[in-house]
């Protein structure tokens, strides 16, 4: 088989949803440019702070350019967050209490939280807190809306959690218009409770926020798509600011909040990084749809298919084959400028019950918005790509681990 031929004859048929990306990807450099220009941001605002942090401008200036972009009030944006996970524990510790109720209306959450929450034992869960967890499955990739109405007309609930991402899964991911009409049956119910949105991977892909259709907190990491594969780590939360408030102590300390935190000299990372996010994000969505396109072309499953609408970065190849899995895992690592010559193989993994085998030849560890994929190795054997800097190097990613399976 030419692959090379194939790969250009779908992106032949693509120049539709190319377009549609270009003009998403105007929309949102509009955004992030006039977020920059209000607040007159300045080479000194890279300088960053040690120790306590205390007066550093260039980090709460970051925070206000973020709450800008997002919709939200207030925003913690923070190098001391080491992953989205890590923010995400942050925020539900941050505004749950003792003998509160979390609900999940997603299903179950991404692996990496079984343990926070207490699905898993640990002793530092929420669990063993006295905070209570209950969930609610997708039905047809939407929420169950019936079900969700009932269950809080019956139970007080502090938080309604919502992970709009897949995870390792084949669900749909959740769009903005799916979060808007729950949002509003749920503020009809209980105007007091908590809606907080896991929006990793979503950033830029839709014109609105969560927080811009009802939502009270989004989270999410910047070694995904807000850090434009230049921050180096860090994660954010933003929405209301009394949440902020919280948030920040449970980050930092009760009664020192945002005023403490040094930025470490990241803030130029960060900036830089959310400058560059529109058009990163925009490749990304690019190599996710040609990826779909060419799998589809070669009679795989795909989820979702080229044409669909896009609510994430991630594209999922339904292999049914564990070797085609690891080879095409493989031959994406072999197409990376960093550790290109490493074989991954699958291994087991902190906070996964299935051993993982992962692909990513980043600059920065663990960086999603460089060119990855991962996949349990479980049936049906899915590979989960996400992420591509330039749009040519996925290209070059996509061509070297098709070549790996063919080959083998």
């Amino acid at each position: 088989m030419d692959v090379v031929n194939l790969i250009e004859k779908c992106e032949k048929e693509l120049t539709k949803q190319y377009a549609d990306l270009e003009r998403l990807c105007q929309y949102n450099s509009l955004k992030v440019i006039n977020a920059f220009n209000k607040y007159k941001v300045s080479e000194t605002d890279f300088y960053g702070t040690t120790g306590y942090g205390y007066d550093d401008c260039g980090r709460d200036k970051i925070e206000k350019i973020f709450s800008e972009i997002l919709g939200g009030e207030d925003s913690l944006v923070r190098s001391q967050f080491i992953s989205g996970t890590h923010a995400i524990s942050v925020a539900l510790f941050g505004v749950l209490r003792p003998g509160d109720t979390i609900l999940s209306v997603t299903g179950k959450p991404y692996d990496t939280l079984e343990e926070v929450i207490g699905i898993r034992n640990n002793s530092s869960s929420l669990k063993a807190f006295n905070i209570k967890y209950r969930q609610i499955d997708l039905v047809n990739d939407d929420f169950d809306y019936k079900k969700i109405e009932q269950y809080l007309l019956n139970n007080k609930v502090k938080v309604v959690y919502i992970q709009r991402s897949r995870g390792y899964s084949l669900r749909k991911s959740i769009s903005i218009e799916q979060i808007q009409k729950l949002c509003k049956i749920v503020k009809k119910i209980n105007k007091k409770a908590i809606i907080m949105v896991d929006n990793c991977y979503c950033e830029f892909v839709q014109k609105y926020t969560p927080l811009e259709v009802g939502a009270d907190l989004i989270i999410g990491s910047l070694i995904k798509n807000l850090g434009g594969g230049i921050a180096p780590n860090g994660g954010y939360i933003c929405g209301r600011k009394d949440l902020i408030h919280l948030c920040s102590e449970r980050l930092n300390v009760a009664g020192e909040a945002k005023m403490v935190g040094p930025s470490l000299g990241n803030n130029k990372l960060i900036l830089q990084g959310l400058y560059m996010a529109p058009s990163v994000v925009c490749a990304s969505l690019k190599i996710a749809i040609l990826t779909s396109k060419v799998f589809e072309q070669l009679k795989y499953k795909v989820e979702p298919r080229y044409n669909d609408k896009r609510i994430d970065i991630v594209q999922s190849i339904i292999f049914n084959d564990k070797e085609k899995l690891i080879k095409y895992v493989q031959g994406i690592q072999s197409s990376s400028a960093i550790d290109s010559y490493v074989m991954p193989e699958p291994y087991d993994m902190p906070g996964y019950d299935d051993q993982i085998i992962m692909a990513s030849g980043s600059f920065t560890q663990g960086s999603s918005i460089e060119l990855s994929c991962d996949g349990p190795i479980k049936k049906p054997y899915v590979a989960y790509q996400q992420g591509s800097m330039t749009y040519h190097y996925g290209k070059i990613g996509i061509l070297k681990a098709l070549n790996n399976i063919l080959e083998n």
